[in-house]
């Protein structure tokens, strides 16, 4: 059964987040990765690329590193784009500096699940969201999909249930 997240909890995570470091950023515009991390910066967010084939390089004006612990500052959360089997490595180092980082969210895009992964993170004390997408859920819950015709349900005349 697919794990179910709260917009209350969604929207927290989102708006205590500053910095992200996205595993698996890919430098090819057409890549989903590329296209949710340009996405976000736009939307204020600093998204630091971790791709170690492309460590050293640029994506979208940030240096890429090899791994989480290449990068030199701090970072909230940690967008693991990549598959399922490898999110549990990437969680597991997470999880290794999570205090020196700052890092208080794994996030599996979508298609990206990982039941041991998110019980370690969970039992680390993290915040786990998993088969979403950040840069969707903050365009749902900015009820910016309407703008596209997507009845995202946030904009209605009804009364709005708090989940």
């Amino acid at each position: 059964m697919p794990e179910t997240y709260t917009d209350t909890e969604i929207m927290r995570i989102l708006r205590e987040t500053k910095t992200i470091a996205m595993v698996g950023a890919s430098a090819k515009w057409q890549r989903p990765s590329y296209f949710a991390m340009k996405y976000l910066q736009q939307k204020g967010y600093r998204v630091i690329p971790v791709n170690p084939g492309q460590a050293g390089g640029e994506i979208l004006g940030e240096m890429v590193y090899a791994t989480l612990a290449d990068i030199p500052e701090q970072y909230e959360m940690v967008d693991i784009f990549r598959n399922s089997a490898a999110a549990l490595s990437i969680t597991q180092e997470a999880i290794a500096l999570a205090e020196e980082k700052g890092i208080r969210t794994i996030w599996m895009q979508l298609g990206v699940i990982n039941d041991e992964a998110a019980a370690l993170a969970r039992a680390a004390g993290l915040s786990v969201i998993m088969d979403r997408c950040p840069k969707i859920e903050f365009g749902r819950l900015n009820a910016e999909l309407s703008w596209g015709g997507f009845n995202s349900g946030v904009i209605s005349a009804r009364r709005r249930r708090i989940s």
